[in-house]
């Protein structure tokens, strides 16, 4: 029965994000509408994209479960952190002046900025090189724990089938309808994402396990006061890394960024600003809630670690095949809870592509090919997408050691390289060249350096378990490096301020 309505429910959502693809497609026949729909998308679209692209499968599979299992209910705040500093401060501080300079610098990608800003043509290379090696590999991470959901599903199924097909479902609908398909989209999987989150709370809140809110905290206090306690007891420093790394990390994220770029009108910030907050603080809140339920439905090992195959990636999925497969009307429920994350990693996929397709189509390929035409470049885009969406599936199947080690810095390494030349770069008014490219080595120069250092003097893996504070300290170098550079270098460049 789980399997026949899980189906069925797949069946009508590929029918409708195919749909959304094709009847997008006719607005996807220029670079601008191909990548950012024409600078013509509403607020509510956008809104729902940049949540949806913030939060894939790994937040309720990977960090929901291991912040849930390790803090408990004080994990909640990393999901208030994200709303609050990575969406709305984000938009408030961001949104406007990023709009305004990319139009005045027709600048269509993260990369372009950097070379109309700093005038600079390598510096566009080298951004399209940093997330060329960066954020495909990301994008193999946001296949795995979507794979261990489908198979909790689909017994016997094997998790690559599952990722192929979130594979070719992303390829068709972003192929056909580009940015525009993308969007729609993504309200569409906002839409699920909430009704998911709300019917999967309603029922876990009623299951004995739980015994409601008030249930939840009584159980969970008496296993270990930290659980409960609302800084996180002795997790309080991995709680704080977490928090500013996914909060402040996406301020320099390319994917993230894009959204600003395709705003239609400077009326339609505000609207997006609260939406994508909200949006944020429910999703957020309500997985690391979620996770922190873990101990209540799963017994420990004698190391501490939760009794599941999958280790913390089977919290979540063992808590809800727990819960959920008791009768027609959970299972249904079970089906949504499915599409919901199905749609987490199909947003977030998407964004991703989008900007690794087009730092190899118009940053590297256009700096080399002077003469290709716009028609060619949509058809390079459309051809990269696809070749980027099957190197993400490969390296996740693939397991390879190499991309699943880069996986776990590529967030840290990506925003610590752009987020101090770009914030500085909309609001600084005397940034040289040189205090760009500081703050452009800087992301790759300090998580290099710490992994060398703490793989030397301790082992690789307890640098892995470093990942998130590593990104901090190069967001924390890129930001601070950018002005003191500045100060010390001759004031050459011309500038191209808003």
């Amino acid at each position: 029965m789980t399997q026949i309505i899980a189906l069925v429910s797949l069946g009508v959502f590929v029918f409708i994000m195919v749909s959304v693809g094709v009847v997008s497609s006719k607005k996807a026949n220029t670079v601008d509408g191909f990548l950012l729909g024409g600078r013509n998308i509403g607020p509510w679209l956008t809104a729902f994209s940049y949540g949806t692209s913030y939060f894939s499968a790994v937040i309720f599979i990977g960090y929901a479960g291991m912040m849930g299992w390790n803090v408990g209910m004080g994990s909640m705040w990393i999901g208030i952190g994200n709303a609050l500093i990575g969406c709305f401060l984000a938009w408030k501080l961001l949104a406007l002046p990023t709009r305004k300079m990319t139009r005045k610098l027709n600048a269509r990608t993260m990369p372009e900025f950097f070379q109309a800003r700093y005038g600079d043509r390598n510096m566009k290379l080298y951004g399209a090189i940093i997330i060329f090696l960066f954020l495909v590999p990301y994008a193999a991470g946001v296949y795995k724990g979507l794979g261990v959901m489908f198979s909790a599903i689909f017994k016997g199924v094997s998790p690559n089938l599952c990722m192929l097909f979130v594979a070719i479902l992303t390829a068709v609908y972003l192929v056909l309808g580009g940015y525009v398909a993308t969007s729609l989209n993504d309200f569409i999987q906002g839409l699920i994402m909430i009704a998911g989150l709300l019917a999967m709370l309603a029922i876990l809140l009623t299951r004995p396990e739980v015994g409601g809110f008030t249930g939840a905290f009584e159980r969970l206090s008496a296993m270990d006061g930290k659980f409960v306690n609302p800084v996180g007891g002795d997790s309080f420093r991995l709680l704080i890394t977490n928090i500013m790394l996914t909060s402040v990390g996406v301020w320099g994220l390319p994917q993230m960024v894009q959204k600003y770029y395709a705003i239609k009108d400077e009326s339609s910030i505000k609207l997006a600003t609260f939406v994508s907050t909200f949006f944020a603080l429910f999703i957020g809140c309500g997985a690391y809630f979620t996770g922190s339920l873990g101990r209540l439905f799963i017994s420990a090992k004698a190391d501490g670690m939760p009794d599941t195959s999958a280790g913390f990636d089977g919290v979540v999925p063992t808590v809800l095949m727990k819960a959920l497969t008791h009768s027609v009307f959970s299972n249904i429920i079970l089906s949504l809870i499915m599409l919901l994350l199905l749609s987490a990693s199909m947003s977030t996929l998407s964004a991703i592509v989008l900007s690794s397709s087009s730092a190899v189509a118009l940053d590297f390929v256009e700096e080399i090919r002077k003469d290709i035409s716009p028609k060619n470049q949509v058809f390079l885009l459309r051809g990269m997408c696809l070749i980027f969406i099957a190197c993400s599936y490969i390296f996740a199947t693939m397991n390879i050691s190499f991309i699943v080690n880069i996986m776990s810095f590529s967030w840290g390494v990506v925003a610590g390289c752009f987020i101090g030349p770009y914030i500085w770069g909309l609001y600084g008014k005397n940034i040289t060249r040189q205090g760009a490219w500081a703050g452009l080595f800087s992301g790759i120069s300090v998580v290099g350096i710490l992994l060398i250092s703490f793989t030397i003097f301790k082992d690789f893996e307890a640098a892995k378990s470093m990942a998130p504070a590593f990104g901090i300290a190069a967001i924390a170098a890129s930001i601070t490096s950018v002005p003191l550079v500045s100060k010390i270098t001759e004031n050459k460049d011309i500038k191209n301020i808003a």
